[in-house]
């Protein structure tokens, strides 16, 4: 244990500071401090001594220099069993730091919001990184503390210690600090790696910088991953205050496995597509049946197990709204994994104790499909490429025939479909439900036959419905076997070489056709 009597405190985030440098205070622990965080404690009664009166020189250059001096440096680096830095302390009159409570200017706030070049720059924190960096080094003797969500923790041990804190405490401090300069540096690093050098503005064609950097921090460990002899760990790179899967709440069932937290991410990434209330069954990461309704959840819900009932077995449902009494009595009534939504009634909640096994998930939201990278592993490297979000929003009607209102609508619900599933892809739609979907087939004639014998197999009738592709067409027989089946409508990117021909198809059976000019491949 080692005894707390010399902090210094400088904070960007002054959330509780108050009432942890006063709580240190009476506990005999003298306090250093600088700039607006010294005026706030002196403000608020605690005792304190100014930083300047501490180095002999005055906070200078718009504080960029404040801390940096052998006097705070020394103080937190100096090793205390050390005779020689013992002797050096003692000849330049350095009195030794014994705690370092300090967090970091907002940088990644800052460039979120849209700052300058100039502001970014002012807001790269120097002397904080410098005090934290040494302190985390020299953990043996000094406390590093940087979140104010550990303020409480601190000072409970150090009140059952006699103002001491434990050498695990200590240590696990200076792992926390470490991550945080990582981060931080990762974040100046990736942002300084997207200007432009001469006009120093961000260039959109220089999102990528030579050097990415990126931190996740651990969630929870894993069973395993996609399969048994596999390990596995999940981990996060938002914020506990952002609503994601990693902060989402379970409140029954078994722990999530790898391959639930990938469903349950297709799920809420599908439900998230509609306005109206949708439900979404997910199995194997695609699909099988999707539905979105005026009618409320427990309808789309109903819709969407009319698609393929049969493999929505010990499926991972993904909702969009809350979760009624009437909806979880329906979803108990067959074997599912998992339940994934934004909210859910008291009563719901009663009614899914039934089934102790069934996970049900609480989010507390839905993504907001703005922005973001999607990360994939390859062998000796890493590809990055933004998340795709793109919608169809500038449709050309290609074929003589316009789509009807009614036809349209069901082709854009395609379309939303089709962008979560496995390539190659063909979804029929009708009455914004999924009647047949065919998905991950080499041959994108094949995913068309498969969607077509999915509707079948589940007693659905293709005629009338309208078809989505996440390609173009290479060749026209797609649209041949689309008119065998009655299919009236059809959304595609275009593209292909072969246009002509398909569009000549369309035309020739009145097949409405329009192009949307994205391609939503997923691999």
């Amino acid at each position: 244990m080692k005894k707390i009597k010399r902090a210094i405190i400088s904070v960007t985030n002054k959330d509780g500071i108050k009432e942890f440098a006063t709580k240190l205070s009476e506990m005999g622990v003298e306090i250093i401090s600088t700039g607006g965080t010294a005026k706030l404690l002196s403000d608020g009664g605690v005792d304190v001594i100014a930083i300047n009166d501490v180095t002999g020189f005055p906070e200078m250059m718009d504080g960029r220099i404040k801390t940096l001096h052998p006097k705070i440096h020394g103080g937190i680096l100096a090793v205390r069993d050390n005779a020689d830095h013992v002797k050096k302390m003692d000849e330049f009159d350095i009195t030794p730091i014994d705690m370092v409570v300090v967090n970091l200017y907002a940088f990644e706030e800052t460039i979120k919001d849209g700052a300058t070049f100039e502001e970014a720059i002012e807001n790269i924190d120097i002397g904080g990184p410098t005090m934290i960096r040494a302190a985390a080094k020299n953990h043996n003797d000094v406390a590093c503390v940087t979140d104010p969500a550990d303020y409480d923790a601190v000072i409970s041990e150090m009140e059952a210690n006699d103002g001491s804190l434990s050498s695990e405490t200590r240590l696990g401090f200076a792992k926390k600090t470490f991550q945080l300069t990582a981060r931080y540096d990762g974040a100046i690093s990736n942002y300084l790696g997207t200007l432009n050098n001469e006009s120093e503005k961000r260039e959109e064609n220089e999102k990528f910088p030579e050097t990415y950097t990126f931190q996740v921090s651990k969630v929870s460990g894993l069973r395993y991953g996609e399969n048994p002899h596999q390990g596995a760990a999940f981990y996060t790179n938002s914020s506990p205050e952002e609503k994601t899967l990693a902060t989402a709440k379970q409140h029954q069932g078994k722990e999530l496995s790898f391959n639930n937290i990938l469903d349950l991410n297709a799920a809420v990434n599908i439900a998230a597509e509609f306005q109206e209330p949708a439900a979404v069954i997910i199995k194997h990461n695609n699909p099988c049946g999707v539905a979105m309704t005026n009618n409320g959840l427990l309808d789309a819900f109903e819709r969407a197990l009319t698609t393929d009932s049969k493999s929505a077995f010990g499926g991972i449902v993904g909702l969009n709204g809350k979760v009624t009494e009437e909806l979880a009595t329906r979803l108990t009534g067959i074997f599912l994994e998992a339940i994934v939504a934004p909210s859910f009634e008291d009563s719901a909640l009663e009614i899914f104790k039934k089934k102790k096994n069934l996970r049900v998930i609480e989010t507390g939201g839905l993504p907001l499909h703005k922005s973001g990278l999607d990360i994939k592993t390859v062998w000796g490297g890493l590809l990055l490429q933004d998340l795709d979000f793109a919608s169809a929003s500038d449709l050309k009607t290609v074929t003589k025939r316009e789509p009807t209102e009614n036809e349209l609508t069901n082709l854009l619900f395609a379309w939303n479909v089709a962008k979560h599933v496995k390539s190659n892809t063909i979804v029929l739609t009708k009455s914004g439900q999924t009647i047949g979907i065919g998905a991950g087939q080499m041959s994108r004639i094949d995913s068309t036959n498969i969607a077509v014998m999915k509707a079948n197999d589940s007693g659905l009738e293709v005629k009338g419905t309208v078809m989505a592709s996440d390609a173009f067409f290479p060749f026209p027989d797609n649209v041949e076997m689309a008119s065998t089946h009655g299919i009236t409508a059809i959304i595609q990117p275009g593209g292909s070489i072969k246009d002509e021909e398909v569009i000549k198809a369309a035309d020739e059976h009145n097949i409405a056709m329009v192009f949307t000019g994205i391609r939503h491949f997923r691999h």
